[in-house]
């Protein structure tokens, strides 16, 4: 918990137990139902929590935006990004019922009012979405292939305007190439410090 607030320190009472008891929870779950690799249980607030949040680093949604998590897993982004955001509307969506069981359970535990969960495929939401988040789910071009359409146009973030923000990691040279997108590439090394974002980006693509 304590290298969020390296980064982070203006969270409510509220906000600072829900991160706090994201460690026994996930613990727990993934006892049951591995959702979170072994060797990175313990380090759940650098390589997940953390990892999440630079989205929250570099784009501030608006009060009131509609927000989907494509492939949640076992919530992340989309769990950390509810707890930062909670005037956000978040919708945490895997085809994996049994992950989108952790996301419930967790989510109920901590008391999240603002995530609702679907087991099932983004395509199939029947919603409009004003931004898309996601972590290492699928290639970017199959991303916006998915996405685009539920995408409503606008800008309901402080920096960017509606679109989908993804984490990668590598050289994502020819995955921008096949997908014949333009994104924006942030490193996520120039936003924290730790080694093992050296690597990695927050990918924007606007609508």
């Amino acid at each position: 918990m304590e290298i969020i607030q390296d980064y982070f320190s203006d969270f409510t009472e509220t906000q600072t137990q829900q991160f706090q008891q994201l460690q026994a929870l996930y613990t727990e779950w993934n006892e049951k139902i591995n959702v979170i690799s072994r060797k990175d249980i313990d380090s759940l607030y650098e390589k997940h929590v953390l990892h999440s949040l630079a989205i929250a680093a570099i784009c501030n949604f608006h009060k009131g935006a509609h927000v989907v998590d494509i492939g949640t897993g076992g919530g992340f982004p989309g769990i950390p990004l509810a707890i930062f955001f909670p005037e956000v509307e978040f919708l945490l969506v895997d085809s994996i019922g049994k992950k989108i069981k952790v996301v419930e359970e967790v989510a109920s535990a901590i008391g999240l009012k603002n995530v609702k969960t679907m087991h099932g495929r983004v395509e199939n939401t029947g919603q409009i979405f004003d931004f898309a988040v996601s972590r290492a789910v699928a290639p970017l071009g199959e991303l916006w292939g998915w996405i685009r359409n539920s995408l409503r146009k606008g800008r309901m973030s402080d920096e960017f305007a509606n679109g989908l923000i993804c984490l990668k990691g590598g050289d994502l040279t020819e995955e921008v190439k096949q997908s014949g997108l333009r994104p924006h590439l942030f490193p996520i090394s120039e936003i924290f410090d730790e080694p093992s974002f050296e690597t990695k980006y927050v990918v924007y693509v606007p609508r």
